[in-house]
């Protein structure tokens, strides 16, 4: 006797809405709330005022920015990376010693910089292609931990 396949059907998700929602363009609610928390971070760090989360939320930033140059999309953002992720890392030596966060006025340019030029990668692909660079970006820091650099 043969096997037999059972089709499933799936009643709670409507494939044509799914595939459509997933090749669109990151819906502006969601982009927006990115956006406030990192302009407040941002905001904290120039104020010198910034938590470690908001520099976690910074490195995230810098990171799948990083991630979504490498892979060809916005291909000069790349420069602007490797500023910032010095600029960071100072960051966080300085709150080591002082417990206070702050970036420098250098680091304070190039993060706005980085956050103008991040903010257009995000709008030029879709929300698909966006959740794939953020899953590459995770695997990346998991599988190269030897060439990630950690600050505690």
């Amino acid at each position: 006797m043969r096997k037999q396949c059972k089709r499933k059907i799936w009643a709670k998700v409507n494939p044509i809405e799914y595939a459509i929602t997933g090749a669109a363009i990151t819906a502006q609610d969601k982009l927006d709330k990115l956006r406030m928390s990192e302009l407040s971070a941002i905001e904290s760090m120039v104020k010198g005022n910034a938590t470690t989360g908001d520099w976690k939320v910074l490195v995230d930033m810098l990171n799948i920015a990083e991630t979504m140059s490498s892979n060809g999309i916005g291909v000069e953002v790349l420069e602007v990376c490797q500023i910032v992720q010095k600029e960071l890392e100072a960051a966080a030596r300085r709150y080591e010693k002082t417990r206070k966060m702050g970036l420098t006025g250098t680091g304070i340019r190039y993060i706005k910089e980085l956050y103008a030029l991040h903010d257009l990668q995000r709008q030029s692909i879709s929300r698909a292609e966006f959740e794939r660079m953020i899953e590459k970006t995770i695997n990346y820091i998991r599988s190269n931990h030897h060439r990630v650099v950690h600050i505690t």
